[in-house]
């Protein structure tokens, strides 16, 4: 137990800091929160629920964004982008069929929507078709094969929580506003100050 978690830990400690995440919250704070578009996420399997998590997260924060299936994308879901959105896309491989086809689907649509993408492989044909490319440093998945998605994940929620958080610095979102979004539960009472200690 112990080595796993210390190899998750190096894996993400070591994630490469680049200007890729300042460039990446831009392109959400104009498109979104000054704009009025939406962020789309996106990835298949073990990613898209990652991606996921990403969205409803960001949505909590006064981001408004979904999560759409790229599988589903190619049978009329498509139609939940709209012009001024702007993409978050996750493959580790960056070869995922699923994603790479949506990529040109979405740009068949509105040639303008940026694309984000975070992935294990900076050289693949999803980065390279990417505005901005953040790479997780490709470390070893932990898993015993080497094939199940475990350190590759967890770096891309660690990275996908810092795109959320720099974009509430970024926008200047206060408790207040988390209060207004999240009414239910304890963390609902606790952003109101009304939480039992």
């Amino acid at each position: 137990m112990q080595q796993i978690i210390e190899a998750e830990s190096r894996a993400v400690a070591q994630i490469p800091v680049t200007d890729g995440y300042e460039r990446a919250i831009r392109l959400i704070v104009s498109h979104v929160h000054e704009g009025s578009g939406k962020l789309v996420t996106s990835g298949m399997g073990k990613c898209g629920q990652i991606a996921n998590n990403i969205a409803t997260t960001f949505s909590s924060t006064g981001i408004p964004a979904v999560f759409l299936h790229p599988s589903e994308a190619q049978h009329g879901d498509l139609g939940v982008l709209q012009p001024h959105d702007v993409m978050l896309l996750l493959s580790n491989s960056g070869r995922t069929s699923e994603i790479v086809a949506l990529v040109e689907l979405a740009h068949n649509l509105y040639p303008q929507v940026p694309c984000i993408v975070i992935t294990g492989n900076d050289h693949s044909p999803l980065a390279c078709q990417a505005d901005v490319c953040l790479w997780t440093g490709g470390a070893p998945e932990v898993c015993p094969l080497g094939l199940t998605p475990t350190t590759s994940t967890t770096m891309m929620t660690v990275m996908g929580d810092v795109l959320v958080v720099g974009t509430m610095q970024a926008t200047g979102f206060t408790r207040q506003d988390y209060a207004k979004r999240h009414h239910g539960g304890y963390l609902g009472q606790k952003s109101r100050g009304d939480a039992k200690q």
